[in-house]
């Protein structure tokens, strides 16, 4: 049974066609459909592959898919065939957005590049999530979170910082990076378009967006010609940068300005600490950063987390403790807000996720978007909108233009 809810929210209107899979492409749809955009995603038969990623409760049904796919419709077409492939070419005919991280060679070769489309829709915003700037010499490679981590740095400075082996960041840092970039790539050209009236084409390159989000930070000496020193922002690579260990836990404080280290050490009883040359300004902190922290971390450990809370919150210095995913669920200004919350899915039960991290004065998005769509579940409430019959669904259906247990012929 199709279930849709009624869009609300800043992008209410927008119809975008999602051919996206694994998590950077989703993670942008999913945050397009929470601000209201009509978000129809393309499915292959296989579906998505992060459907088949547990743990789940029903196969296709893995918990990622269910997080980055919220408020979405599925349609099942396997483009080889010409029936579904005429049905796509119907759908973005009166759509604003096609969103893709097809490798851009490979949708050519559907005949689905810019060039192709922008004759039968010139308003079609043709998006293009890809691994790197078509116009070098990794444009045709494929690109994977861990890869793009690996090139643009991230293990490099993880070894800086812990030492040892190189490693990943334990998140899919590049995909939701890129992701991001995405979304604005998407809404900046919806502008862009209400002035001129014409669609375009914009690619949005893994690599480069990463490359720009590490060397913001890590260019240092580098910036200069001639070099002025080597890479890496000391303060964030110092070993001491960590949650500070307690008399009883861990706790996360940073004391950053003039003010806070004045606090900090009023606090401690030990104000005549801010005329030791190390402490006294920016400057000296951040050239002596290794042994500010280390200082730090001596004094952390002779109170208990509690009483560290008590002391640096009256005293207005930054802290919050060092939470799991699991704490955060139960985090008290969480479930203040309602940001994180239970969303009852039909099939999968209650699931939490969390809500739309923006707030809106005059066009607040839907506060409880629909669930996850089961693989095809839309295909043939979607064919009907685009002037299908029955019958010629029936034998889209035949011919595998969609996948048997995704067309249901109602």
């Amino acid at each position: 049974m199709e279930q849709r809810t009624t869009a609300s929210g800043p992008l209410a209107g927008v119809k975008v066609v999602d051919m996206t899979s694994v998590i950077m492409g989703p993670f942008a749809t999913q945050i397009l459909a929470s601000l209201g955009a009509e978000v129809i995603k393309v499915e292959s038969p296989e579906g998505d592959n992060m459907r088949h990623v547990g743990p789940m409760r029903n196969a296709g049904m893995g918990y990622i898919f269910l997080q980055a796919n919220q408020g979405k419709q599925s349609v099942v077409l396997d483009l080889k065939n010409p029936s579904a492939k005429e049905a796509l070419l119907r759908l973005l005919k009166d759509s604003d957005v096609l969103i893709s991280n097809v490798r851009p060679q490979a949708m050519a070769r559907l005949g689905l590049s810019y060039d192709d489309l922008k004759a039968l829709n010139p308003r079609l915003i043709h998006v293009s999530c890809c691994g790197f700037d078509q116009a070098g010499p990794y444009a045709a490679k494929p690109a994977y979170d861990d890869l793009i981590q690996g090139a643009t740095g991230v293990p490099w400075l993880s070894q800086q910082y812990g030492g040892g082996e190189p490693a990943y960041a334990p998140m899919t840092l590049g995909d939701r990076v890129t992701g991001l970039h995405a979304v604005y790539a998407v809404t900046t050209a919806l502008y862009a378009r209400e002035r001129s009236g014409q669609g375009q084409a914009v690619v949005v390159p893994m690599f480069e967006a990463m490359t720009q989000f590490i060397l913001g930070d890590h260019l240092a000496g580098l910036s200069f010609e001639p070099p002025m020193g080597g890479a890496g922002y000391a303060r964030l690579l110092t070993e001491h940068r960590k949650p500070y260990q307690t008399a009883d836990g861990y706790l996360c404080v940073l004391i950053y300005n003039d003010k806070h280290w004045h606090s900090f050490f009023q606090a401690i009883g030990q104000p005549e600490r801010m005329q030791d040359p190390m402490f006294a300004t920016h400057t000296q902190r951040a050239a002596h950063i290794d042994a500010v922290y280390a200082e730090v971390g001596q004094l952390m450990r002779q109170r208990t987390t509690g009483q560290w809370r008590t002391l640096l919150d009256a005293a207005d210095v930054p802290n919050m403790p060092m939470a799991s995913p699991e704490d955060l669920l139960q985090d008290p200004h969480h479930q203040a807000t309602g940001f994180v919350r239970t969303l009852d899915h039909p099939t999968e039960g209650p699931i939490k996720t969390t809500g739309v991290p923006t707030q809106w004065s005059q066009t607040p998005p839907t506060t409880q978007a629909s669930p996850a769509p089961q693989l095809g579940e839309h295909t043939a409430a979607v064919l009907r909108r685009l002037g299908y019959s029955q019958e010629e669904i029936a034998a889209m259906q035949a011919s595998g233009a969609c996948r048997q247990a995704a067309c249901v012929v109602a």
